[in-house]
C-alpha cells in the first residue's frame, strides 16, 4: 500500500549553493516515466515554434464591425432618484424632496436628469441637466454605466441623488454584465405635498375673536408711548430716549429711534421693525432660533398686548429694558375707555446735573502772594492776577499812616514804637520803626509793601486788613505779632470824615475824641466830704488798694477817653453793657474781687456805672 503522498524536494544545496534537482519519484512513490532533460534541453524545446512541426494555422474569419452609436442606438438606463432641498425662509416646511429620473445613453455615455413635472407646485421643473458627459470627480472622470446601482449616492454638480431604483431594460442590461444590483429601496415622499393632499377646509368652531373686525374698528389708530433706555450702567452706556408704537390693528410693536442734532449717531429711523413681539415663550422654544427664523404660535405662550404698555412701569423687549414716562392724548383716552385708567401722569426723567467740582487749590506755601500763587493752578502759563485798576488811579500815592506799639511780654519792646503806612491804591501796608539812640535796637523798615491777611481767615478765602480795620485802640496782627493803633495822623481823619460809611461809630469817635482834645476833668473830692460821708472814705480806700497794687495795666488817659466817646452828653455815667465792653477792650481786670467791689460802688441804679471814679483807680 501507498503510504507516503509527499511531494519530492526539487531544491538542495552544494557546497554551500543552491541547486535544483529533477523530480525522480511522483506522488505515492511511483517512479517518473520521463526522460531526464536538463534545464537548457527543455528550454530549447520551449523556444522552437510549433509550426515547424504541423504547419501554419488556418487564421479564423474576422467578426463583423459594428460601431457603438449603432449597436446601443437608442439603448438607454433610467435610474429612479431624488434629492433634498433645504427651504430656509418658510414656516410650513423645512425642506422639501424633488424626486426626478437620471438617464443614461449608452451610445456615448452621456446623461441627463430630468423632473416630472407636478401640477401647481411653483417651482421651474422639467430638465434639470441636459444630456452630456458628467464629471465624476475632479482628475476628469466621468460617470460609466459601471458606476450605476440601486441604493447608492451619486453628486452632480454639487447635488447629491440617491438612487432608488431602475426600469427592467436597465435591470437586464445590468445583469447581463455582469453587475450585482442592490435591492430596490423605497421613494421618498416630500412632506409638504403631502399635507396639500389632505382636505383643503377642517370645520372648526369658530371663535369670537375676529381679525377682521379688528382690523377694520382700529385701522390707523396707533398708541404712542414716550420711553427711556438707561444703559449707564454698563461701560460707555448712555440713557437714550425712544417712541414706542402699538397698532391695535394687529398687535403689532415698532420701536423708533429719536434723534437730536449733533448727536453723532447714524440717521436710522427705527431700532425695531413693525411686529409682534412674544411676552412669554414656551419652555422648548428658549432656543429657537429667531435671528434666522419667524416665531410662530407654537412656540408663544403669550404675546405683548395693550395693556402691558402702561405709563411708570418698565418693559422689556428684545433685551433691553424700557421705562415708559409719556404718552400722547389718544392713548390717555384710549386707556381711560378701554382700561378705565384716568390717571397716566407725565413722569420726570430728566436727570439734574451733578454739582461742578470744587477746584481745590494745594496749601499755600508761604511765598509771594495768595492770588499770585494760585495762577499757577489756573493755567498751564500763569498771568499775573487781574487788578483794579480804576481804584489804583483814583487812589494814587494816598498813603494813610497810624503810630503804633508792639503788644510783647518782653519789657524791652514795650517802649518801641512803629509807623503804619496803608497804601490806598494797593490794600499793601508797610511798617517802619524810627530809630531810637542807645536803644539797642537798629530801626528801619520792619515789613516791606505787601498785604497782611487778617488772623482766622482761610488759605483758600483770605481777608485782608481794610482801611476800617485801623483806628485807635485796634490790634492790628501782622505775621504773629500784635500791634495796637495809639495815634493817627490828620490825613486818616479827612479820609475817615470822607467815607463815614465804611468805618463803625466807634472807629470815627476815637479818632475824633483825640484830634479834637474833648477831655472832661474828673471832679475832685473835699476833705469836709470825705469826713461827713463814711461811704466816700471807703472808696477812696479801695481806690488807694488798687492803686497799690495794679501791675502792667493801662494807662489811666486812655481808659478815660474810651469811656468819653461813648459818654457823648459828658455825664460821666455810661450803661453796664458798654461799660463791660469797653473793659474788655482794654483787657481791664473785671474778674479781680477788688475789681468787682469798686465796680459794685461806683454803680448807681441798675444800669449806669460812674466812670469817673473807676478810671481814678488806675495811674497814670
Amino acid at each position: 500500500d501507498k503510504t507516503a503522498f509527499h511531494r519530492s524536494q526539487t531544491l538542495g544545496y552544494r557546497n554551500g549553493y543552491a541547486v535544483v534537482r529533477h523530480p525522480t519519484v511522483g506522488i505515492g512513490g511511483d517512479r517518473l516515466q520521463v526522460s531526464q532533460l536538463s534545464q537548457a534541453e527543455l528550454d530549447k524545446l520551449a523556444s522552437k515554434a510549433p509550426v515547424l512541426t504541423y504547419g501554419q494555422p488556418k487564421q479564423a474569419p474576422r467578426a463583423e464591425f459594428i460601431p457603438a452609436y449603432v449597436a446601443f442606438d437608442k439603448k438607454v438606463l433610467k435610474f429612479d432618484a431624488y434629492f433634498q432641498e433645504d427651504v430656509p425662509l418658510s414656516t410650513e416646511e423645512h425642506y422639501r424632496i424633488r424626486q426626478v429620473n437620471i438617464y443614461y445613453y449608452l451610445e456615448d455615455d452621456s446623461m441627463s436628469v430630468i423632473e416630472p413635472v407636478v401640477e401647481n407646485s411653483g417651482i421651474p421643473q422639467g430638465k434639470l441637466i441636459k444630456r452630456q458627459r458628467l464629471a465624476k470627480n475632479d482628475r476628469g472622470d466621468h460617470y460609466h454605466w459601471k458606476d450605476l446601482n440601486r441604493g447608492i449616492n451619486i453628486t452632480i454638480y454639487g447635488r447629491t441623488f440617491r438612487v432608488v431604483d431602475c426600469d427592467k431594460f436597465t435591470q437586464v442590461f445590468l445583469e447581463s454584465q455582469g453587475i450585482e444590483l442592490n435591492p430596490p429601496e423605497k421613494m421618498a415622499l416630500d412632506p409638504y405635498t403631502e399635507l396639500r393632499k389632505q382636505p383643503l377646509r377642517k370645520y372648526v368652531t369658530p371663535t369670537d375673536f375676529d381679525q377682521l373686525k379688528q382690523f377694520l374698528t382700529f385701522d390707523k389708530q396707533v398708541l404712542r408711548f414716550y420711553a427711556i433706555w438707561d444703559d449707564t450702567d454698563s461701560m460707555f452706556g448712555e440713557c437714550r430716549t425712544y417712541i414706542i408704537h402699538y397698532y391695535l390693528m394687529d398687535d403689532t410693536v415698532e420701536i423708533r429711534e429719536v434723534h437730536e442734532r449733533n448727536d453723532g449717531r447714524d440717521p436710522f429711523p427705527l431700532l425695531m421693525s413693525r411686529q409682534r413681539m412674544p411676552k412669554v415663550l414656551v419652555e422648548n422654544a428658549k432656543n429657537f432660533p429667531r435671528c434666522v427664523l419667524e416665531i410662530s404660535d407654537k412656540e408663544v405662550l403669550e404675546w405683548y398686548t395693550a395693556k402691558d404698555f402702561i405709563v411708570g412701569k418698565p418693559l422689556t423687549i428684545l433685551g433691553r429694558t424700557f421705562f415708559i414716562y409719556d404718552c400722547d392724548p389718544f392713548t390717555r383716552q384710549y386707556y381711560k375707555e378701554k382700561f378705565g385708567i384716568s390717571d397716566l401722569p407725565r413722569i420726570d426723567v430728566s436727570k439734574k446735573e451733578p454739582p461742578p467740582v470744587k477746584q481745590e487749590l494745594p496749601p499755600y506755601n508761604g511765598f509771594g502772594l495768595v492770588e499770585d500763587s494760585a495762577q499757577n493752578c489756573f493755567a498751564l502759563i500763569p498771568k499775573a492776577p487781574k487788578k483794579d485798576v480804576i481804584k489804583m488811579l483814583m487812589n494814587e500815592n494816598k498813603v494813610l499812616r497810624y503810630l503804633a506799639a508792639l503788644e510783647s511780654p518782653i519789657p524791652e519792646d514795650k517802649d518801641r514804637r512803629f509807623v503804619f503806612s496803608y497804601f490806598l491804591a494797593t490794600d499793601m501796608i508797610s511798617i517802619f520803626e524810627p530809630p531810637v539812640r542807645n536803644s539797642g535796637i537798629i530801626g528801619g523798615k520792619y515789613l516791606g509793601r505787601t498785604k497782611v491777611v487778617k488772623p482766622g481767615s482761610s488759605v483758600e478765602n483770605p481777608i485782608y486788613y481794610g482801611p476800617s480795620d485801623f483806628f485807635i485802640g485796634a490790634v492790628i496782627e501782622v505775621f504773629g505779632h500784635r500791634f495796637v493803633i495809639l495815634d493817627t495822623d490828620n490825613c486818616v481823619l479827612k479820609y475817615m470824615e470822607s467815607n463815614a460809611a465804611q468805618y463803625s461809630p466807634e472807629a470815627l469817635l476815637s479818632v475824633q475824641s483825640r484830634v479834637r482834645k474833648q477831655e472832661a476833668p474828673a471832679p475832685e473830692l473835699d476833705n469836709q466830704q470825705m469826713e461827713e460821708d463814711p461811704g466816700v472814705q471807703e472808696l477812696e480806700a479801695l481806690i488807694d488798694t488798687i492803686q497799690r497794687q495794679g501791675k502792667d495795666r493801662p494807662c489811666r488817659d486812655n481808659i478815660r477817653k474810651m469811656f468819653q466817646i461813648y459818654d457823648k452828653e459828658a455825664s460821666g455815667h455810661v450803661d453796664r453793657e458798654t461799660f463791660f465792653k469797653i473793659c474788655d477792650s482794654l483787657h481791664l481786670p473785671v474778674d479781680d474781687s477788688l475789681v468787682k467791689e469798686l465796680i459794685r460802688m461806683c454803680s448807681h441804679g441798675e444800669d449806669k456805672i460812674d466812670y469817673y471814679n473807676f478810671v481814678r483807680a488806675f495811674s497814670n
